[in-house]
């Protein structure tokens, strides 16, 4: 009887000792895990410095190249190569002086002083008595110095430079530091963003421009609108629309649109020299019976050919830079 109730009682106290055994604090089991942790935390501390954090955002992409730029008269045309062109067709200064040039003759003074000594003569021997009373226009003293350097200048509201063979044209141009356009860069200009074949559309409008006038000033001042094409007067001719020759910029209508900017009086006012080996001027003068717009063309002359009908404007390669304020 006594064996017997011993049994149990050395089975409960190993079950409970098991059970206390099974109990312990693990950090008095192992007495290195403090150490453990505290090296894994360091090393999760270590792989974060060295190795970037997802979340962080990459550097900033490198700004764009600056965009393409022309001087404050001239519109930039977009093209493989950009190049910008004259706002408006070109008045003469001298370059020494600043000195506007008279508009109704050559830039080039021996010339100049010529044609003012003869159609003081010839003006009383052709035309009406209303032709023959008309006055020449007056040429500065100064504009006959050998000395002035014509220079082209691209300004609204001024009456435009005739009287330019295609030499004195590119000095023009390049006495500004510019050039004379190309045919393309010229018939790209014309017919603006939309490609179209008039400044203004697809079709020809009478008057939208200033080409086709029913008067021919050679006509009108000659009786005959083949010979004195030299007179110094031709471009002071009017009829019942007003002057033949228009200020620049003046036919609002004449506008070949780039975006908010245009190009104005590209068919019409003057005929423009182009840059060309053999002479070439574009876009119709006031009188001429053309309706083909951008197309104009005219190749019978060679570049030392002048007369009151033939002006320019200028082109020049486009630079990088800020886009200068520009003044439709």
């Amino acid at each position: 009887m006594t064996m017997l109730r011993l049994i149990p009682r050395v089975v409960v106290c190993v079950a409970v000792a098991s059970a206390l055994e099974g109990c312990k604090d693990p950090q008095k089991s192992d007495p290195d895990a403090s150490s453990k942790d505290a090296s894994a935390s360091q090393q999760l501390a270590d792989a974060a410095i060295s190795q970037p954090d997802a979340r962080v955002p990459p550097p900033p992409a490198p700004p764009p190249p600056p965009p393409q730029s022309c001087p404050s008269e001239m519109v930039l045309i977009p093209s493989d190569k950009p190049y910008c062109i004259d706002r408006w067709e070109a008045v003469l200064e001298d370059k020494n002086t600043g000195k506007r040039l008279s508009p109704y003759y050559t830039p080039v003074a021996s010339n100049a002083k010529k044609v003012k000594d003869t159609w003081e003569t010839r003006r009383f021997e052709v035309g009406g008595p209303e032709a023959r009373a008309m006055p020449l226009p007056d040429l500065p003293a100064w504009q006959l110095d050998s000395d002035v350097v014509p220079m082209a200048v691209s300004r609204a509201g001024e009456v435009p430079h005739g009287y330019l063979s295609g030499i004195v044209a590119r000095q023009a141009c390049e006495n500004a530091g510019k050039r004379l356009c190309k045919q393309d860069e010229w018939v790209r200009a014309c017919r603006g963003s939309s490609d179209q074949p008039f400044p203004y559309g697809e079709k020809y409008q009478q008057g939208a421009c200033n080409i086709f006038r029913a008067t021919h000033p050679a006509g009108a001042l000659h009786d005959d609108v083949t010979t004195g094409h030299l007179d110094p007067r031709l471009n002071q001719v009017q009829d019942k629309l007003g002057p033949l020759l228009r200020l620049t910029g003046e036919t609002k209508t004449c506008a070949s649109r780039w975006g908010n900017d245009a190009v104005y009086d590209m068919v019409g006012n003057l005929d423009e020299w182009v840059d060309d080996g053999k002479g070439m001027f574009l876009g119709g003068f006031f009188s001429r019976s053309k309706k083909d717009g951008c197309a104009s063309i005219v190749r019978s002359h060679p570049k030392d050919y002048w007369d009151y009908s033939l002006g320019v404007r200028c082109c020049l390669d486009a630079t990088k830079g800020t886009v200068s304020t520009s003044v439709p």
